[in-house]
Formats: structure tokens, sequence, C-alpha cells
């Protein structure tokens, strides 16, 4: 595999690991099996991309996107809440809904960026003039991006708030005695979780120079397989080591699917990509349940 090939890779790995994050958030912290993100990934590509193509600021556009990913997840959680409809189901009735307003919103079914301007123009610009390729800068930036994140991620969840919303996941009733507001931290932690995840869909569409309405097909499988592949390796004892899970997981689960699909004698192809993600879900699922009978063995 070429070192173009490779650096893309873990480019991509580090936008999903924004979405492992959210689902991190919404699956393991609140306990709430959530699907949107299969439309609130597309969503926010399509909102960022839609606004820059208009001429908007690529980073209002950006936030914009945030924005509109944080009220699909508060829709989600609406749903489950006040209307008390399962939360798998509302989670289904959301992302089938968001696939008419993602192309509502571009207007067709996808939306070019090449020539346009987006938030990664001055970082490769940077990136030339202190004579690095784009290919390389642009990971760079990303590594950025998934600190900063994750730093505030971490800080909100060890915040009064941060602390009832995992009170509210691990045992809601006990949550609902010692007066915490449990509706308000599921609207709260699904806004947060969609935020990240339209996040990572803005910038995996100013990546990748296009937002496309079919783009998030699949996106919850690479969420969950990065939050349990990484989980096999590094044990969530903590929430900092949950989080960092998260990024392993989804870094490592790109550079799976990058190696499977480069090894010519294998003869996988592009169009094998859900066959190689289903195996490395089941690989990722049985691996700690190994682990488990071995240790009491």
């Amino acid at each position: 595999m070429s070192l173009i090939a490779l650096l893309g890779a873990i480019e991509s790995g580090l936008i999903f690991a924004l979405v492992a994050l959210g689902v991190y958030l919404s699956f393991r912290v609140l306990e709430f099996p959530d699907l949107t993100v299969d439309g609130s990934f597309p969503l926010g590509a399509a909102v960022s991309a839609t606004l820059i193509v208009n001429g908007w600021d690529p980073w209002l556009s950006t936030g914009l996107a945030i924005i509109a990913g944080a009220l699909a997840g508060i829709l989600t959680g609406w749903l489950n809440v006040q209307l008390k409809i399962l939360h798998l189901l509302a989670s289904i009735l959301t992302m089938i809904a968001l696939y008419s307003i993602n192309l509502r919103i571009m207007g067709r079914p996808n939306v070019a960026l090449l020539g346009e301007e987006t938030i990664l123009t001055p970082v490769e610009n940077l990136g030339n003039s202190l004579g690095l390729p784009f290919y390389a800068s642009t990971p760079l930036f990303f590594v950025i991006v998934v600190i900063v994140c994750t730093l505030l991620l971490l800080k909100f969840l060890n915040t009064e708030t941060g602390l009832a919303m995992r009170a509210t996941g691990a045992n809601a009733r006990m949550a609902r005695a010692q007066g915490v507001k449990t509706s308000w931290m599921i609207l709260t932690g699904m806004a947060l979780s969609n935020s990240l995840v339209a996040l990572a869909g803005s910038l995996f569409a100013q990546s990748q120079g296009s937002a496309d309405v079919t783009m998030g097909v699949g996106v919850i499988v690479v969420g969950l397989a990065s939050v349990i592949g990484g989980e096999a390796i590094i044990s969530p004892t903590t929430v900092l080591k949950a989080a960092l899970a998260c990024i392993v997981g989804a870094i490592l689960y790109r550079l799976a699917i990058a190696f499977a699909l480069n090894l010519d004698f294998i003869g996988l192809k592009a169009q094998d990509l859900n066959l190689v993600t289903s195996i490395l879900v089941m690989i990722a699922i049985v691996i700690p349940r190994y682990k488990f009978r071995k240790a009491r063995s």
C-alpha cells in the first residue's frame, strides 16, 4: 500500500473517530441505541456543502452543520421522551425522515465541492508553505480536531451535567430518585452525539470534495465497529480510556479496510467493503468474549 493510501486511511479514521465518539455517547453513556447517525452524517455534509457552494464562509457552514446534527438528535430524543416511542424506532423514523430532508437541502442527490474554498484550503496552503504535501497536512489538521473534540467531551462528562447524564444511562430510575431530569439528559446527550456525527460528515464531505445523499449508509456500523474494536484493545475502565478506545478503533478499522482492499491475492474489491466491515465487526465482538473466557480459565 502506498504512502498516500496509508495517510488517506488514517485521515478517514480520524474523521470516523468523531463518529465513534458520538456513538459511544449514545450507546455506552446513555444506553440509547441510536440509528440517527445514518442520517445526521449526510445531514452535516449536505448543510455545509450546500452553504459553501452558495458562497457562505466554510467555518460558519461547518458550525451550522453541527447545529443541524444537534437538532436531528434532539428530534430523536423528543420522539422517545415526549411521545414515548421506543428509542430504536424513534431513531429509525428520524433517519428515514433525514433522507428526504437532505435531498431538500441539496436540491439534488449530490453536491460537488471541487474548486470551492473549504476549511481545509488554508490548511493545505499552510502545508505547502512548510513543504508538506496536502495528503500529509490534512491528517495533521484532523488530529488537532479530534484531540480538541475529545478533550471537550471529556471535560463535559466530568461536569455535574455530564455526571448526571452518565447516571441516567447507568440507572435512569435511580437518577430520577436523586432529582436528575433524565429527559433533559437524554435530549442533551442525543444532541451532542449527533452534532459530533454531523461534524464528521461535514469534514468528510470537504475532504472528499463532495456530499452525497447516500454517504450515510452503514455509518452506524462503522461507529459500532470502531467502539467495539477499540474496547477489545483498550479496556474502557475510565472515560478517558473509553474515548481513546473509540479513536484507536476508528483508525485501526479504516487501516484494516484499506489493507484488505489493497491485498491483491485476496481478490477483494471496492464492492466488498460491506463484507469486510461485517467480518471486522464479528471479530471485534468475539475477541472480548474470548479474552474473558481465557481470563476465567
